[in-house]
């Protein structure tokens, strides 16, 4: 069973989330789609992120009537720092076959992730390019502790000295961010249409981001 692994903190999920998930879920063949909330995510301990709870309600609430996306609470439940290396390590004796899906800012920042170099034993990776991003197909904006051990295959597909792969898919490009919701709620204006209307429903009966 191929399985698709979408981290992140959601906080909160919006469209653009959603929409990409599906594309790629349909474009390789996904069986399903995991949204794997961070506990607490290393990369923004300096910001404060919102209840836990909330966080995982809200996904909760925007997957149900898709089957083939899915909520996992692993990271939840193991609690301290979410680190993608314990996660792919996990879902891989669980399932085989992980497609570990991002966006391109978070990849070119990946030599600073805790034991990165064995993230490219466990999954193929699906980077998310938005049609701005350029393009990274010959590695060249790669960081070099990753160009070094990459050669390109075609276009869209690099081969990693683990026989793994990394392909570079570009996606709908829905000008949403969680940042940009969570500011615009700040300051009372509407956020419909950016987020799944029941996830719109929830934040306004919980007062979330609000000033």
């Amino acid at each position: 069973m191929a399985i698709g692994i979408f981290g992140g903190t959601f906080d909160p999920v919006h469209i653009g989330h959603m929409r990409a998930a599906e594309e790629i879920r349909e474009s390789f063949g996904i069986e399903k789609v995991f949204f794997v909330p961070a506990y607490i995510p290393p990369h923004k301990r300096g910001r404060r992120v919102s209840d836990v709870d909330h966080r995982m309600e809200m996904l909760r609430i925007a997957v149900r009537n898709n089957p083939f996306l899915r909520l996992s609470e692993l990271e939840i439940r193991r609690g301290g720092i979410s680190y993608s290396i314990d996660t792919l390590e996990t879902f891989e004796k669980r399932y085989g076959e992980l497609y570990f899906i991002m966006g391109l800012d978070a990849f070119l920042e990946i030599d600073t992730w805790h034991r990165y170099e064995e993230l490219f034993s466990h999954a193929d990776f699906v980077i998310m390019l938005r049609p701005i991003d350029r393009d990274i197909s010959d590695s060249a904006i790669l960081p070099e502790t990753v160009r070094r051990l990459v050669r390109k295959i075609d276009d869209t597909t690099l081969l990693h000295t683990t026989g793994k792969k990394i392909y570079l898919k570009r996606v709908t490009q829905l000008d949403i961010s969680s940042t940009q919701i969570r500011e615009a709620l700040s300051r009372n204006e509407s956020i419909r249409y950016l987020v799944p209307e029941r996830v719109e429903r929830f934040i306004s009966e919980r007062g979330l981001y609000r000033a």
